[in-house]
Parts: structure tokens; C-alpha cells; sequence
């Protein structure tokens, strides 16, 4: 049915029709049942699903990236569409407009977005009490930013304020200082300045008495050798894992004409040009910590096999975002029944060839 509403929809600016599915989505969850029959509907149910990662018993692998439900209005519909968890955020201390409008670009002929929202949201104390309303048992991660006029020697604090106001109502925290849409962020990288950031956390958790995740958010425009120096901070200081990755700056090998592409300007790109990029750094950092590290692979995610390519790639779990405005709510059933089938064969596989080796032993002939 998404394939015929899809055409209406892309007749809308991205942000326009975001606003029109949030809507519908806080709608249903006024109807009696429209939640329970969205999740009869959209829901794969196994407990060969389950992932058990940074302490937390996932239902499944797929999340909803950050960016989608910034201001966790509608957690508890978005977790009827099958997801197993949702990210909310960029949040921020302060409440903030984000940059000016227009700011969301669809790229259709490439499958992506653009966009420069700019850490757009409600506060962090606006989230944080909607959130200590939510469902038992629904995981959600809290995505944690800076307010834009907040200078890069004083961002340290406010990311622990958001740290602290969402400490007991989220299951883990991605620190994001890779997104490229607000100025001057990606340079908390650095590794100076982002050890300041993780040390201010990590002392704070460790006051706690309950311990809560912490991962780093990673953008893919920086080599290897960048990547480096982040796994080092997360081993330093007792950070839990990684998300990879971020939206990208290039516009490299986009099919979109170059004239329609510069007149959109800045902003970060998401979809299927990012697709070989997140699963080149969900490899390589697999590789580099052995594959010990747990990391949450996002970014071009635009295909059942994409799914399965960065899970492959080592990925503990993954995330989507524009794959799920191209594909629609089925998308996360599909990749939740892929994963379903590659276990089970896999399992064959196995079972196979347990068998051959069983008949080869107990022929005389052979």
C-alpha cells in the first residue's frame, strides 16, 4: 500500500510530510486497538530476535534512528511499527527552533535527504517528562546534543545537563558531536574536547546506582586514523560502544543534477550514498577491537540486504531513518523475517552439513 502513498507524500516537502505522519501517528494512539492492530499487523515476534547488548535484552535489532521522534511524542506508536528500539533526540538543554526553513531536501533519484535542522526540539526537560511516562519495557536510547549558542569550551556542561535530566528515563545515551548541521559540533571530536565531554558523564554514572550506557556517535567524514583516536577516548574512559555513522558532507557520486544539488547548500546527507561509507567503518571497527566492541550500524540502510550487510559487518545492532521514509512501516518486518530466514538457514546449512560428515564416517567405501 506505501508504494501508492508514497507519490502523494514526496509531492510534500520532507519536513511537511514528517509533520503530516507524526500527527497520524499521535492520532492512532487515541483510537481504541489502532495500536494493538498496527502491531498484529507490522510486529515479527521471536525470541531468535532477542540481542543482548550493553546489558539490555533487545526484542530485535532494528531501531529507529535519532531525528525521527526528536521530542519522544509518539515512542509508543513509533514501537508499533515493529521497532525494537527508538532513539530520540538530538536533545538539548534549552529549547531551540533549530536553522531556518527550508531545511529537509529529498533527493529522490538517489534515494537520500539532506537536511540541516540544526538540533531542532522542545528542551531537554520537555523530553525527559514525556518520557517518564513511557511504556515499561519499550528501550529507549537518549540522543544528547549542545544548544547551537552554546560556545565548544562550554559544551562539556551541557551535554551532562541533558546527561542528568534523562538519566532515569532512558535505557542508554549517544553522545553526538558528529552531526554536521550545527556549527562548529564536529570539532568536540577532537580529542581533547571530547574527553572533557565523556569525563563529565562517566563521573556522573559512576554517582549513580545504576549504570546506563554510553556510546559515541561518529560521522563518516573522518578517516581511519580519526577513528583511531575515538576508539581510544571509548577505551580511556570506560565508554560503552559506538554508533557508525552520522550524516556525511559529500555529495560524491550523486545522480541528482549538480545544479539542483548546490542550489539545496549545506546540510548533511543521509540514504543510499552513505550506504558503502557506514558499512566501510562498521567493518574497520569491528576489525580493530576484535569485534568486542558493540556498535550500532546506521546510514544507508535502504535494503533488506543492507540490513544484513552491516549486520554481517559486525554491527550489534542497526538503525534506520531514510530507509524507512523509501521503504514505509513494513520495511522493519522485512528485515526482522531476513534475519529470521538467514538464521534458520544457516541452521539447515549446519544441520547438512553435520550429516555429510556423519555418512562419510560410517561408509566403508569411502
Amino acid at each position: 500500500m506505501y508504494r501508492f502513498l508514497r507519490p502523494i507524500f514526496f509531492l510534500f516537502s520532507p519536513e511537511a510530510v514528517h509533520g503530516i505522519v507524526m500527527v497520524m501517528l499521535r492520532t492512532m494512539g487515541h483510537i481504541p486497538g489502532a495500536k494493538w492492530l498496527l502491531g498484529k499487523c507490522l510486529t515479527v515476534k521471536s525470541d531468535k530476535l532477542h540481542v543482548n547488548v550493553l546489558g539490555i535484552d533487545f526484542p530485535n535489532p532494528v531501531g529507529l534512528a535519532a531525528g525521527f521522534d526528536k521530542n519522544a511524542v509518539a515512542i509508543r506508536e513509533i514501537a508499533a511499527l515493529g521497532f525494537g528500539f527508538v532513539e530520540i533526540g538530538s536533545v538539548t538543554p534549552v529549547a531551540q527552533f533549530g536553522n531556518p526553513k527550508p531545511r529537509c531536501f529529498r533527493l529522490s533519484q538517489d534515494k537520500a535527504i539532506i537536511n540541516r535542522m540544526g538540533f531542532n526540539n522542545n528542551g531537554v526537560d520537555a523530553v525527559a517528562n514525556l518520557l517518564s511516562y513511557r511504556k515499561a519495557g519499550q528501550i529507549i536510547g537518549g540522543n544528547i546534543g549542545k544548544n547551537t549558542l552554546t560556545s565548544n569550551g562550554k559544551a562539556a556542561d551541557d551535554y551532562l545537563s541533558c546527561f542528568i535530566s534523562l538519566y532515569d528515563v532512558v535505557d542508554y545515551f549517544v553522545v553526538n558531536v558528529s552531526c554536521p548541521n550545527v556549527s562548529n559540533l564536529r570539532e568536540l571530536q577532537d580529542h581533547s574536547q571530547l574527553t572533557e565531554i565523556v569525563q563529565k558523564l562517566t563521573a556522573h554514572r559512576a554517582a549513580q546506582n545504576h549504570y546506563k550506557a554510553i556510546l559515541l556517535k561518529v560521522s563518516p567524514d573522518i578517516s581511519f586514523e580519526q577513528v583511531d583516536v575515538m576508539l581510544a577516548v571509548i577505551g580511556n574512559h570506560g565508554l560503552d560502544g559506538i554508533v557508525a555513522t552520522n550524516t556525511t558532507t559529500s555529495r560524491g557520486g550523486l545522480t541528482t543534477r549538480h545544479q539542483e544539488v548546490e542550489a539545496i547548500g549545506n546540510g548533511g546527507l543521509s540514504g543510499a550514498p552513505l550506504t558503502a561509507r557506514s558499512l566501510d567503518m562498521v567493518k574497520y571497527i569491528s576489525a580493530k577491537t576484535g569485534g568486542k566492541l558493540p556498535i550500532i550500524g546506521v546510514g544507508g540502510i535502504m535494503s533488506v540486504e543492507d540490513a544484513l550487510n552491516m549486520l554481517n559487518a559486525g554491527a550489534s545492532l542497526i538503525q534506520v531513518y531514510t530507509g524507512f521514509i523509501y521503504n514505509g512501516p513494513g520495511f522493519v518486518k522485512k528485515i526482522c523475517r531476513a534475519i529470521l530466514n538467514k538464521e534458520q538457514g544457516q541452521k539447515e546449512q549446519r544441520t547438512r552439513i553435520k550429516g555429510t560428515k556423519t555418512t562419510s564416517l560410517s561408509c566403508p567405501c569411502s
